[in-house]
């Protein structure tokens, strides 16, 4: 990841826990800390998106998580759905980024746009 962790602001703690916990599965990132009123979320034991209510973090903000495959994304979009966000772009190519950019963004709770993207080619 070319990030190495990002925190944004969020209104409702517990709301946003649950958000994440269900939208992030999908894309095998868990939560793996807590610290001070903040949740970490990542693989490997590592935190790398973090949220908290502390208002001095920008908002809203754009978020990118890495997904592995294209059906990853396609996951990433409905479990993000079901779990209360609002569309922001359906799955699908985003070619003025690059022929093989697939993506898919939705609005987290807190006005947040938060995007799954796959940089593999479609059978990669």
């Amino acid at each position: 990841m070319i990030i190495d962790h990002i925190g944004i602001a969020i209104s409702d703690y517990d709301q946003s826990k649950e958000f994440y916990t269900k939208v992030l599965a999908p894309l095998d990132i868990k939560l793996v800390a807590e610290d001070q009123g903040w949740a970490g979320f990542g693989k490997n034991g590592k935190p790398d998106f973090w949220f908290g209510t502390d208002k001095k973090t920008q908002s809203p903000m754009h978020i990118a998580f890495i997904a592995e495959s294209r059906e990853k994304v396609n996951q990433f979009y409905e479990a993000a759905i079901a779990a209360g966000a609002k569309d922001n772009g359906k799955p699908g190519i985003r070619a003025i980024y690059h022929s093989d950019y697939y993506g898919a963004f939705v609005i987290d709770p807190d006005g947040h746009n938060i995007e799954a993207v796959c940089h593999r080619e479609e059978n990669a």
